[in-house]
């Protein structure tokens, strides 16, 4: 009989030294995840490396929803992105505004990251809130490389948003040449008009983007003074 006492007693200490110990055990997990998403955020690799080894959640999130994959790929950090995704990072969490990896690294122009993106699973297909695609970013950004490998894995050269811009159209309001040239090469049509009545010569020539305004006229057949 004590000796079963003895033995309920034990039990019931270990019992409410697990129960005591779980919300410390807890704020040490969230502590070490808002530190990682915090080293992420200032680009400290070092920190992120060393507290995910000391456990954090690879898929932790901040505030607005970025996670470390993400807040590296818009540094262009592509020995990151790596290591991230061999952590086992999820390549198609976006953050609040709906911005994915993938998006975050073709505006920062960097091919590496969004090969080891689109290997890993990222889908070309996502678009933000604003109805901007990957290949959106590629056209804006000029990042001709970049829009080849997004093509090579199933984005749409003809693709349009909401509002019925296409890639061209992105491309001739910043200005983009290069990209205009590649998209005109690659047969997209010049004549197409936005949910405005505007076509990518116009806008371009709204936003004082001549050069860019001419290569497009002169693909639409017309004379340009």
């Amino acid at each position: 009989m004590l000796k079963l006492r003895h033995s309920l007693l034990l039990l019931l200490v270990c019992t409410a030294h697990q129960v005591s110990a779980s919300p410390a055990d807890e704020a040490d997990f969230y502590t070490l995840n808002a530190r990682m998403i915090a080293a992420a955020r200032n680009g400290d690799a070092g920190t992120v490396r060393e507290l995910l080894e000391e456990g954090a959640a690879p898929n932790t999130r901040n505030r607005g929803g970025n996670t470390a994959l993400l807040l590296f790929a818009e540094r262009g950090d592509a020995a990151m992105v790596t290591f991230l995704l061999e952590r086992g990072v999820d390549p198609r969490v976006p953050n609040l505004d709906q911005v994915t990896p993938l998006m975050a690294a073709t505006s920062a122009g960097c091919l590496a990251c969004v090969e080891a993106l689109l290997a890993k699973g990222a889908g070309v297909g996502a678009r933000d809130q604003i109805d901007k695609s990957a290949a959106t970013y590629a056209a804006a950004g000029g990042h001709v490389e970049i829009l080849q490998a997004l093509v090579a894995a199933g984005a749409d050269l003809a693709e349009r948003d909401r509002h019925a811009l296409t890639l061209l159209m992105w491309a001739a309001g910043y200005g983009q040449s290069t990209m205009a040239s590649h998209l005109l090469k690659a047969g997209v049509d010049p004549g197409l008009r936005d949910d405005r009545g505007k076509d990518a010569a116009m806008i371009a020539e709204e936003l004082g983007h001549a050069e860019t305004a001419r290569l497009i006229r002169t693909a639409q057949g017309r004379n340009v003074r």
